[in-house]
């Protein structure tokens, strides 16, 4: 299936816009992709009496060589404006049949700088020359004119002199644009031209791609010598069928795509591979299990005393959470850690994969890893606060706060059981049924019962301090896993969009590569056609 190339275009444009919103590509990326141009040929003009487009064939050259001086020639009258007048025209004069019509214009081409003359001549009526302004004129707005009508153009006529065939300004838009078009040649004012000028200006051809380049030579003068410009003129008609307006927009088209599908190749190394982005979590991985015990030996005394002053003020801070004060993530803590996502992102880096949007997302890490280490270390360390020691512990002390209160209340029974007992036979033997010893050793049993949990109770309570810090341990332990989630899961979700955003791109290559197989618009390579075409 072939691919139209104004869609890929579009295509292209919206998925640079999209990866350059994300970070994926530069501006520089964005604008390879979004200057690409959609104009064409058969975009501009309609011909009502034929069934095909007209060919749009244009003069092009730089000051003073005689191209308007040429279409003026062709059309038998003075039609372009040439001379002194030229080098300040923002002008392109447009020479058709009355037959040809122009559709609307794109923004880029206002109607205000187009002149047009019309002719009644039936051999010529497929097609439309043009006089373009003078590309190495000293207004610049006319190069960015001439830019700007370079894709509706078919044949480029590059017009030269005898003087000035090594135009460097011309020539360098001739290698740039040369593949895109079909290109025909004319030394103008052959009349002042020596035969080592026109073998140069072929050798110069020969370096630019053209194998076999169709020359003019002409003179545009008062009473012309015998010259090729009928030649010209000629070859021109020739070329005005529906055939070969098919072949070249074949070839144009064919042209663009692989100048878009370089440009998105170009755009694909930038954005990298998609299994580099596969090595990031082992790279955190490696830098997070070296940065861990660095935090830990930073948190060595801020724990000590942040345990210390939660086992001080323990009351108040289960009461009012408010109070706490945790100051474990200081300037040391953050330091390690930045240090840590820097050279995660150097790494990265290395691997030649975009760096922007890791640089985003681990920004609000960054600002996220104090608020994970202080709500992990409070709530570990209140939970340890209110239930302080070991399981062993706490159902020991529950034993004894058990024993507190049912051994003191056995004692007493037992001394009650005797003084009843003891009361009831002293009534049958009329003896004291209570001694001072009793009494004693009574009040004994019964102090020893209560007293003896009491203080074991006293005496076996867990330290709150021991109990804070290790909260303090459990919470670090908790943030460090929660971080080391938080940075994995950044760099999961990062290496799904990089995947997608390279699947994306690479569609687009290979829409770019697929052609038309309609043989029958197949340029022969014997054809005048194919002379006229960088090979």
């Amino acid at each position: 299936m072939a691919y139209d190339y104004s869609d890929l275009v579009a295509k292209s444009k919206q998925w640079a816009e999209q990866a350059h919103t994300l970070g994926w590509i530069d501006s520089d990326s964005k604008n390879l992709l979004t200057t690409s141009a959609t104009d064409l040929p058969d975009t501009l003009f309609t011909n009502a009496g034929a069934k095909v487009r007209p060919l749009i064939v244009a003069f092009m050259g730089g000051t003073g060589v005689g191209k308007s001086s040429l279409l003026n020639r062709l059309a038998g009258k003075a039609i372009a404006k040439a001379g002194i007048v030229r080098p300040t025209s923002r002008e392109v004069t447009l020479f058709h049949h009355h037959s040809i019509a122009l559709q609307q214009l794109p923004a880029s081409l206002p109607l205000a700088n187009i002149t047009v003359a019309q002719h009644d001549d039936a051999a010529k009526q497929n097609i439309v020359w043009m006089d373009m302004p003078d590309f190495d004129s000293t207004e610049q707005s006319n190069k960015q004119l001439v830019l700007q009508w370079l894709p509706h153009i078919d044949v480029l006529i590059y017009v030269v002199s005898p003087e000035r065939y090594r135009d460097e300004k011309a020539w360098r838009l001739l290698l740039a644009e040369g593949a895109k078009h079909a290109w025909l040649f004319v030394i103008n004012q052959w009349d002042r031209g020596q035969t080592e000028q026109y073998q140069d200006f072929t050798k110069q051809l020969h370096k630019a791609g053209f194998v076999d380049p169709i020359i003019f030579k002409t003179a545009c003068v008062e009473n012309p010598q015998a010259d090729q410009f009928d030649a010209l003129d000629a070859n021109i008609t020739a070329l005005a069928t529906g055939h070969i307006v098919g072949q070249l927009e074949q070839r144009g088209m064919q042209v663009r795509k692989l100048e878009l599908m370089k440009k998105l190749q170009t755009v694909a190394e930038r954005l990298g591979p998609e299994q580099a982005f596969q090595q990031a979590p082992a790279l955190w991985q490696k830098l997070w299990q070296r940065t861990v015990p660095l935090l830990q030996q930073g948190f060595a005394w801020p724990i000590q005393h942040t345990a210390k002053y939660y086992a001080e003020h323990a009351a108040d801070l289960l009461s009012n959470p408010a109070r706490a004060n945790n100051p474990l993530w200081d300037a040391f803590a953050q330091a390690r850690f930045d240090d840590a996502l820097d050279e995660l992102i150097n790494q990265i880096d290395q691997l030649a994969l975009p760096v922007i949007p890791i640089k985003q997302q681990l920004a609000d890490i960054r600002e996220q890893a104090p608020k994970i280490m202080h709500i992990q270390t409070e709530l570990a360390a209140r939970q340890a606060l209110a239930r302080p020691g070991n399981s062993l512990q706490r159902g020991f002390l529950k034993t004894m706060r058990l024993a507190e209160i049912l051994l003191p209340l056995t004692a007493m029974a037992w001394v009650g059981y005797k003084v009843f007992i003891g009361y009831y036979t002293s009534n049958m033997t009329d003896n004291h049924y209570l001694g001072v010893d009793f009494a004693i050793h009574s009040s004994l049993i019964i102090a020893m019962t209560w007293l003896i949990p009491y203080f074991i109770l006293k005496k076996a309570q867990p330290s709150l301090q021991k109990s804070a810090l290790k909260g303090l341990n459990k919470g670090l332990s908790n943030a460090y896993t929660l971080i080391d989630a938080a940075v994995l899961d950044v760099l999961g979700q990062l290496g799904q969009q990089h995947q997608i955003q390279a699947s994306q791109l690479s569609t687009l290559i290979s829409q770019c590569a697929e052609t038309g197989e309609d043989q029958n618009l197949s340029i022969n390579k014997d054809s005048p056609l194919a002379r006229m075409l960088i090979q």
